[in-house]
């Protein structure tokens, strides 16, 4: 059974991409908020979640210290184009296992969830 990875990016074009580079070897759910990943979270059995930092309404941020809350303690990578390193800091001091530059080569990002699923 193929591990199931949650991409959350409020840029369909992001998500259409990411997807198209994970789905021959995970299996992949999309969400565009934090409010809809956690929704997704709360009913699924998800292994990995990929998030993206800047979002309206809830940001990546918010919607990692949510799921902390939640007690939903799966690895998060995140994926931020800003690169703007107290975001970083931020998502790592939370408990991020892993950190992607948008736009990202695909190689890297199997390369890095491949990773993530080792340190499990």
């Amino acid at each position: 059974m193929k591990k199931c990875i949650l991409v959350v990016d409020d840029d369909a074009m992001n998500l259409k991409r990411t997807n198209i580079i994970l789905r021959n070897h995970y299996d992949i759910l999309l969400a565009e908020s934090g409010e809809e990943a956690l929704e997704i979270l709360r009913s699924k059995n998800i292994d990995m979640v990929l998030l993206d930092i800047a979002m309206p309404n809830m940001n990546g941020i918010e919607t990692f210290e949510r799921m902390r809350e939640e007690a939903i303690n799966i690895p998060v990578i995140f994926l931020t184009a800003s690169g703007d390193e107290d975001d970083v800091l931020e998502a790592f001091n939370l408990g991020a296992i892993n950190y992607l530059k948008k736009p990202f080569i695909p190689q890297e990002l199997l390369k890095r969830v491949a990773k993530g699923f080792e340190k499990k």
